[in-house]
């Protein structure tokens, strides 16, 4: 039996799906911002061609920015409205599909991907080590786990050394660089976010 509730948290991202864009972190639609996040995740990952998983992909506005960059990429997401949306978003690329699924427990192949991407997931999932571990197994041999997250005003979220002993108790090694930089965010921040690469 699945650990959470998929409905309720399909039903929760339904609602903020048409509206989740709107924050200049989310929809990627001001060009400083965008550019911004194209060279932090370039610089980040093998570079293209190559085979990315998009894990709680949302609208796929990271995903369209890694297909545009040449990468081809799966995203997966619960909500059926994100995955309307993202769809609608990526429709011009041939490399990119969209599917419906636990960002958890992904239906994708292991052993296929050069990079595991996930963006403010990974915080509010259950039993983050096997997740973690979980996710690895997607990645070909010298694969990549990139993973964005923060510890927000509000308490919500993970702080970046929760974020690296994670991954070392999945048997990864984590590098972190910290994005305090209001052009990521579209605005100054003072809370704590991130990413990691394992």
């Amino acid at each position: 039996m699945d650990e959470h509730p998929l409905s309720d948290t399909a039903d929760l991202w339904d609602a903020e799906a048409d509206a989740f864009d709107e924050p200049a972190d989310h929809g990627l639609r001001d060009p400083t911002v965008r550019a911004a996040w194209r060279d932090l995740l370039l610089g980040l990952v093998p570079p293209p061609p190559g085979r990315v998983a998009d894990l709680g992909c949302g609208t796929a506005t990271l995903t369209d920015l890694l297909a545009q960059a040449g990468f081809e990429v799966d995203g997966v997401d619960v909500s059926p409205r994100m995955v309307a949306l993202a769809q609608a978003k990526t429709a011009q690329h041939r490399g990119v599909t969209i599917t419906r699924g636990d960002a958890a427990r992904p239906p994708l192949a292991d052993g296929t991907y050069d990079v595991v991407l996930c963006r403010h997931v990974l915080w509010a999932l259950p039993e983050p080590v096997e997740v973690l571990r979980r996710w690895g197994g997607l990645l070909r041999p010298g694969g990549r786990l990139v993973l964005v997250e923060g510890r927000w005003g509000n308490g919500a979220g993970l702080a970046a050394e929760e974020t690296q002993a994670l991954l070392r108790d999945a048997g990864r090694r984590p590098r972190l660089v910290r994005l305090p930089e209001a052009v990521y965010w579209g605005r100054e921040i003072s809370d704590d976010r991130y990413v990691v690469v394992g």
